[in-house]
């Protein structure tokens, strides 16, 4: 298989990067997508990398290191580009950046219903983990249903 070439995200990607996360399902009215693509770029711990296509980006993941643990946010793959390997370096890509600044262990969170990531992460390795995700706002404008 041919390696795609993956790489950082710049400001001037994000509302192709957004536009992607919203063709893939992955926003949620709670979260602002555009917020948290710039906030990604913001920090020496986090970044969106991106893989490019003939007709812009195809595929990104969030990644980032809270010092403790890796986190994978926003893994996406353009539809029409699915089942080519992308999702798989795309993984990859983002493990050897969290590998490179001293990561022992990556965690990411699939809605309980979301069967086909769940298939896709345990196909590469990813296990179940015996943990509850707990959470609040900290702002009065994000409220979840």
């Amino acid at each position: 298989m041919h390696l795609p070439l993956i790489e950082e995200a710049a400001q001037d990607d994000a509302s192709e990067v957004i536009a992607l996360w919203e063709r893939c399902g992955l926003t949620r009215p709670w979260n602002d997508p555009a917020a948290d693509f710039t906030l990604a770029l913001s920090g020496a711990g986090s970044t969106v990398l991106v893989v490019r296509g003939e007709a812009g980006v195809a595929g990104s993941v969030m990644v980032g290191f809270d010092g403790h643990r890796g986190w994978i946010y926003y893994l996406a793959v353009d539809l029409g580009q699915r089942r080519g390997g992308l999702g798989r370096a795309l993984m990859a890509a983002a493990e050897e950046w969290l590998k490179a600044r001293g990561c022992p262990k990556i965690q990411l969170m699939v809605r309980e219903d979301n069967e086909a990531a769940l298939g896709f992460y345990a196909a590469l390795g990813l296990e179940r983990q015996k943990v509850v995700t707990l959470g609040r706002f900290l702002t009065s404008s994000s409220s979840q249903p």
